[in-house]
């Protein structure tokens, strides 16, 4: 059975990641967001946040997030993703390839109430 955190988990890779819409990440993240990204310790705001899933549909015009696994307990759902996208924009120094890429990954989100953090 799905638990309303997971099904809201899905809805932030559906709407945020794999829309590029950053409008709604408002609507699911809490405004004290913290992110404990080694990949990337820059972003440490929600405008932070917006800037970097705009980046990433910049260098990716086609990137898709897929959600591997969810595992949830309390508050707490570690989600196991991969990434797919054309690498079409410079990143970390590295020219467009025009090949697919293909990222995976690990996440644990933290909720306040229904909402989340990284």
């Amino acid at each position: 059975m799905t638990s309303e955190k997971e099904k809201i988990l899905q809805q932030v890779v559906e709407e945020i990641w794999n829309t590029g819409n950053v409008e709604l990440v408002d609507k699911f993240y809490v405004p004290n967001f913290v992110n404990h990204d080694p990949v990337n310790p820059n972003v440490k705001t929600l405008e932070q946040f917006r800037e970097w899933v705009l980046f990433n549909h910049k260098v990716f015009p086609d990137f898709h997030v897929t959600i591997e696994d969810i595992i949830a307990q309390d508050n707490k759902i570690v989600k196991r993703w991969t990434a797919t996208g054309t690498h079409k924009a410079e990143m970390m120094g590295i020219p467009p390839t025009n090949r697919q890429v293909t990222i995976r990954g690990v996440a644990i989100y933290r909720f306040e109430g229904l909402f989340c953090g990284l």
